[in-house]
């Protein structure tokens, strides 16, 4: 590095402040200021030039001016407009996050130098009282239907299905186009499905269209209605299914013989599987039960603190999304015709919620000192070497060097503790949808 930083009183450097997480840092140099490092950046050019009638390095300086000058100058230029950033917010104690963007540069050969950089820095804002925060726990208990409806779908998986021209019954497996109509009748461009499957007995099928297609044939045209429900808001849909094929349906008994078959053997009866499917079915709802609770208490949190959240950080969870995307595909790209701009606006809201909520949740976690300890470790391995049956030692090793395993650590402490601190009332959830309807704002 050839620039010697100058200790001209004349340097003048103003920060101005855009928001809470967004600075702009204006720097004047005088030419003055500018001369020993422009000086210096000639000497280094000139010692690596060849210039024809001259031994490499020994060009006279007025030649080399003349010659690259310009060039020389504009490098040497760039640079220390760039050392003079770091030093300035150095001395400041200005932490950037994210890349800094320069915004203007103002230079002429013999002139002063001045320019703009934008950068994002963390935004100071007072952490909001997290204890005592009241949310709802719904609370859902598996009935003896859904256990049913589970068996059920077991069975649907061993049918057989043989062609039949009519309805007769609930257990049957339709395929038809299906045409969506407005409300006077008309065909609807742009809104047809061909080879729709309808499960009749799918508790999901909407009974209207249960209702329209109980006694189908083969070729006929049959219509139902209903209203469709988006959120907050519902409207009528209209659709017109032409019937291609009926298959009907004949599920196997739920007998011991088809449990051992589905499950390897592992469980021999009827009743241990119909068991074990209740307890599977209320530990995931006692799950979700939790993950309703951490989702309402952050929800709150980020509500509670009004700030700014920084471009650079959102921009990078944006990039997360997507970065996503692609390694969900087969060959790490993005899908063909993939919008990322309408993409990204669209996820923006959610970037900008973990945007804050990674600010607020750094501050608790430094509050209350969570940290990965030992023996944090030594449990996440014992557990690991029982799922993935893997030498403990060697999952140790691996845990503690991973970044990942420590913030999961961290996190599952913070969740413990959010739960702790606050108010917790439990609500039935008749309806298990109720479970996961709250996501983050």
């Amino acid at each position: 590095m050839y620039i010697l930083l100058s200790r001209s009183s004349l340097v003048e450097v103003t920060v101005n402040t855009i928001n809470d997480s967004e600075r702009e840092i204006e720097i004047s140099l005088t030419q003055e200021d500018l001369a020993p490092q422009i000086e210096a950046a000639y000497r280094k050019a000139s010692s690596a030039l060849e210039i024809r009638g001259f031994r490499k390095g020994k060009a006279p300086l007025s030649l080399i001016k003349h010659m690259y000058g310009e060039i020389i100058e504009s490098d040497a230029i760039d640079e220390i407009a760039n050392e003079w950033f770091r030093k300035s917010i150095e001395e400041r104690q200005i932490n950037p996050i994210g890349t800094p963007v320069m915004v203007d540069l103002n230079y002429k050969q013999g002139e002063p130098l001045s320019f703009k950089v934008k950068f994002d820095i963390k935004p100071a804002f007072e952490l909001k009282d997290y204890k005592g925060i009241e949310v709802e726990k719904p609370v859902h208990i598996v009935k003896d239907e859904e256990v049913a409806e589970e068996v059920r779908r077991l069975q649907q998986a061993h049918a057989t299905y043989e062609p039949a021209t009519k309805v007769d019954g609930m257990e049957y497996l339709i395929t038809a186009d299906m045409q969506e109509l407005d409300e006077a009748g008309a065909i609807l461009p742009n809104r047809k499905r061909d080879g729709m499957k309808i499960f009749l007995n799918e508790p999901s099928t909407e009974k209207e269209i249960k209702e329209s297609l109980k006694a189908a044939d083969v070729g006929g045209k049959y219509t139902a209605s209903f209203a469709h429900t988006h959120g907050d808001h519902s409207h009528k849909v209209t659709m017109m299914f032409t019937v291609k094929t009926i298959e009907r349906i004949t599920l196997p008994a739920f007998d011991d013989e088809l449990v051992k078959k589905v499950t390897g053997g592992k469980t021999e009866t009827a009743e241990a599987l119909k068991t074990q499917i209740k307890t599977d079915l209320q530990k995931y709802y006692d799950e979700q039960s939790e993950k309703h609770v951490i989702n309402a208490l952050t929800n709150e949190l980020v509500r509670r603190h009004e700030f700014t959240a920084p471009q650079t950080l959102v921009k990078s969870i944006i990039d997360s999304y997507i970065e996503e995307i692609k390694s969900e595909q087969p060959n790490k790209a993005l899908p063909k015709g993939f919008d990322v701009d309408r993409y990204s606006e669209s996820v923006r809201p959610s970037a900008l919620w973990q945007a804050k909520w990674m600010l607020i949740r750094e501050q608790i976690v430094a509050r209350e000192n969570l940290k990965a300890e030992d023996a944090d470790f030594e449990k996440l391995a014992e557990e690991g070497a029982v799922r993935f049956k893997m030498e403990k030692e060697r999952l140790l090793d691996y845990y503690k060097k991973a970044e990942s395993s420590s913030e999961r650590i961290i996190s599952d402490k913070l969740a413990v503790l959010l739960k702790q601190y606050a108010v917790v009332k439990e609500t039935a959830a008749d309806d298990p949808a109720k479970l996961t309807e709250l996501e983050h704002a």
